[in-house]
């Protein structure tokens, strides 16, 4: 099957599926596109010199979607597939995922187009250097505040600071970015915010009987496509917790074993051949088989667009818990639907990361230290809650679908039927109406 697989295109479909479940957003005229269409756009052409003197040019993007609840907050990456669209897209559902989990930041973006796994360390030094020059006062402590994303870490962020501060002296500049080392303001915890956030959703969406068949993480399997930094991480945790890991994988291909992997063996052989191929000798899986491994619990942690309508119906997880943004197409989330398999939507479950990304932001503003067990409590919270939230507004919906039905059908009349609401689509309604009753109560300016 043919399917639209713009990101920035998968995005608004998500959002028009939402909205007819957030009441009137005619109530403005134009309100609904107020809050899908991005405020700012900001493309920067980086010239870099490169090891070889070559001067190589890179283009690079930065969106702020929304700040009627906040300051911009979202990561930058380094990679191919970065375009003005994709960046867009990332914005919009980091929208949805603050206020979803309620912190006040609104969604924002950024990348540069480049293959990092080919560059030095030096010229990946020299294109965020370049990069955040570029961007100047686009970027914020109070306007809009970046953090790592693909390709990009502790030290990319020590690179945007140092940079940032350089143009801002005299200046507490420790909060315009995120996921720093904590000799440099960092804050426990942030390296496994994502994947612990992951951990805590699942583990809670099981707890409050939303997931008929599993009633605990103890013994259930566990796939996880991608190995970086989310899906390493979730591998450690959910084994932790009593889960059998029975497939990971990266972008050259994945391990399985029913029985379950050794995950010192995976890990240690990940960090000297740089693949988790070959851990148990020749067997492996390519990149897609993956997603079809037998087990209760997937867990898509690399990009956008992995199932789609062609591998969706031979996906045998019961649960989909989405650690990357947008893995998960909308045609593909249908047949999910009509195969019975749930999905916790990325918007809830990789939104750890941003949740510590405030802790550290607030650390910052008041030159505070938390500790690490302060981190994972208010971790945990937030992250039950917004849960919680989505679990109850879902049944919400269903139990009023036909009086949804009949009001959509009133005012799009050639509009074809609303089909029953996903947990996504009760997390977009959630965070969609929060942004809209911030955005209400503000008003236009001037």
């Amino acid at each position: 099957m043919t399917e639209d697989l713009n990101p920035h295109h998968v995005a608004r479909r998500q959002f028009d599926l939402a909205t007819p479940f957030v009441g009137d957003l005619d109530g403005w005229r134009g309100m609904a596109e107020w809050l899908f269409q991005p405020e700012k756009i900001v493309s920067v052409t980086l010239p870099v010199e490169m090891d070889d003197g070559y001067v190589h040019t890179f283009l690079g993007y930065r969106v702020v979607h929304n700040t009627v609840r906040g300051p911009g907050k979202g990561g930058i990456r380094f990679h191919p597939s970065v375009d003005e669209d994709e960046v867009k897209a990332l914005a919009t559902w980091m929208t949805w995922k603050c206020a979803l989990v309620d912190i006040p930041f609104g969604g924002a973006k950024g990348g540069v187009n480049c293959d990092a796994t080919a560059l030095s360390e030096n010229e990946k030094r020299r294109i965020a250097r370049r990069f955040i020059a570029a961007l100047g006062d686009n970027i914020g402590p109070h306007t809009d505040i970046p953090a790592p994303d693909m390709y990009t870490d502790a030290q990319t962020m020590v690179w945007i600071y140092d940079t940032y501060h350089m143009m801002h002296p005299g200046e507490n500049s420790l909060p315009v970015v995120t996921g720093k080392p904590l000799d440099l303001g960092g804050i426990p915890g942030r390296s496994t915010a994502t994947a612990r956030g992951v951990f805590f959703a699942a583990e809670h969406f099981i707890e409050i009987g939303a997931m008929p068949g599993i009633s605990s993480l103890d013994g259930a399997r566990v796939a996880i496509q991608g190995y970086g930094n989310a899906g390493r991480h979730a591998a450690r945790i959910f084994r932790d917790a009593g889960a059998t890991i029975v497939a990971v994988s990266d972008s050259r291909g994945g391990v399985h074993d029913p029985n379950g992997l050794d995950l010192t063996r995976v890990a240690a052989h990940k960090d000297e051949a740089g693949t988790v191929v070959g851990a148990l000798g020749d067997g492996k899986l390519t990149p897609g088989e993956i997603l079809e491994v037998e087990c209760e619990i997937l867990i898509p942690a690399a990009m956008e667009n992995q199932i789609t309508a062609d591998n969706a119906g031979r996906v045998q997880a019961q649960l989909i818990v989405e650690a990357a943004n947008g893995p998960t197409t909308p045609t593909a989330d249908e047949i999910l639907a009509e195969r019975d398999i749930k999905v916790l939507p990325d918007i809830l479950a990789n939104a750890g990361g941003v949740v510590v990304s405030y802790f550290e932001w607030i650390q910052n503003l008041q030159n505070e230290q938390w500790e690490e067990h302060q981190v994972d409590e208010l971790l945990a919270k937030k992250m039950r809650r917004a849960t919680e939230a989505v679990v109850t507004e879902r049944v919400a919906l269903c139990e009023g679908l036909d009086e949804y039905r009949t009001r959509w059908q009133e005012r799009v009349p050639d509009a074809p039927t609303l089909p029953a609401p996903t947990f996504r689509t009760a997390a977009t309604a959630v965070a969609v109406g929060r942004t809209k009753a911030t955005a209400e109560a503000r008003g236009v300016w001037p």
